[in-house]
């Protein structure tokens, strides 16, 4: 069987503020809506607090409309704010139980051209065991699959299957599979908390039971843990590093349950010598595939960008039972934009820019003996 793994970036929606011109212009929209997200979540709102919400009200955009160019304020019922004739925003709820309502992120549709080389990425794979990272939801990965993949001559599969997450930008983890690699149960650690009450996972850290053709268990477990893009780097690592924890006591239960073949798969956002992947790659018996005599990483050893060593944040961590069934494995670039001076590797015929790349991730994949 060939299990693999392909951050996807979205398929259909993207939220705007992430196709911004620059990155920096884009993480300072997202660190915005999550801080305002934050204060307007609070049980009770001291003046402080009403001060910091409009100042970011204002700040996104939403002086005179609930409608920002990056972000919708949704007022179902109750009062949250008025704006004075002289201008500017008044908070005047005193807490969230007096308004109904949510703060979201606008979307706008992904470049076509993209979208199709996402399935050409994912029909070329060739994968039984597909885990997806970045997908909107079920139905928008299921509409993927039904429609969009065989209008690029793919085959869809035979089930689709997401557990909405804890990330409000429409970022979830999720997993496809072929017929005869039957999903079977499903555990979601969406509710896992950390001491301080918050929750362990940016989006989930699903389990997913897998029974083969010829009848052998797999447990797959699908990440995506905190990027270092949003937030400063002593949280985000701490936030990644705590994550990475709790999947290694998730591996470790998995296997005094008497479970053998495992993989945690997904984008970790770090690399396998970083301090906050560490309780996972040297702290636990996983092994990542990339390390592998059978593997062949296509002369670079990074799965994101340029592909460089500090870009290598895509993984395939298998077990040992299961590590020692790997038959072969790679990297899959051809979605991927190869820069053009010289240009690293070959790409789709449709991929004539940046903007048509089905993804700034490559596809990572093994066979396995199963």
């Amino acid at each position: 069987m060939r299990l693999a793994v392909y951050n996807v970036e979205n398929l259909f929606d993207r939220a705007k503020a992430m196709n911004l011109g620059t990155w920096a212009q884009g993480r300072e929209v997202l660190e915005q809506f999550a801080a305002l997200n934050r204060l307007l979540g609070q049980i009770r709102y001291r003046p402080s607090d009403k001060t910091k919400m409009a100042k970011l009200i204002v700040d996104l955009g939403m002086a005179a409309s609930d409608t920002g160019p990056f972000v919708l304020l949704r007022r179902n019922r109750g009062g949250l704010l008025k704006r004075p004739k002289g201008g500017g925003v008044e908070i005047v709820a005193e807490g969230r139980a007096d308004w109904v309502g949510s703060l979201e992120l606008r979307d706008e549709p992904i470049d076509e051209q993209a979208m199709r080389n996402t399935a050409r990425v994912i029909n070329d794979l060739g994968a039984d065991v597909l885990g997806v990272v970045e997908a909107e939801n079920r139905p928008v990965l299921s509409a993927f699959n039904g429609q969009i993949l065989p209008a690029i001559g793919g085959d869809a599969f035979r089930q689709v299957m997401v557990i909405d997450g804890n990330d409000d930008r429409g970022i979830d983890v999720g997993l496809l599979t072929r017929e005869g690699f039957r999903i079977g149960t499903m555990r979601s650690h969406v509710d896992d908390r950390l001491p301080n009450g918050e929750t362990v996972f940016s989006r989930d850290c699903p389990e997913f039971e897998i029974t083969t053709p010829d009848g052998a268990r797999l447990v797959v477990l699908v990440n995506h843990l905190k990027s270092k893009g949003y937030g400063g780097k002593a949280s985000s690592d701490a936030r990644r590093k705590a994550q990475a924890t709790q999947v290694g006591e998730i591996y470790r239960r998995l296997l005094k349950e008497g479970v053998k073949h495992i993989a945690v798969i997904g984008d970790l956002n770090d690399t396998p010598d970083s301090a906050p992947l560490a309780p996972l790659i040297t702290g636990t018996t996983l092994k990542d595939a990339f390390t592998h005599p059978a593997f062949d990483d296509g002369g670079y050893p990074g799965t994101y960008g340029a592909c460089n060593a500090s870009n290598k944040i895509d993984y395939l961590l298998l077990s040992p039972a299961l590590y020692a069934t790997v038959q072969a494995g790679g990297v899959l670039r051809t979605g991927m934009w190869p820069g053009v001076r010289p240009r690293k590797w070959e790409t789709f015929p449709e991929l004539t820019r940046p903007e048509d790349a089905g993804s700034d991730h490559a596809a990572v994949w093994v066979d396995l003996d199963l």
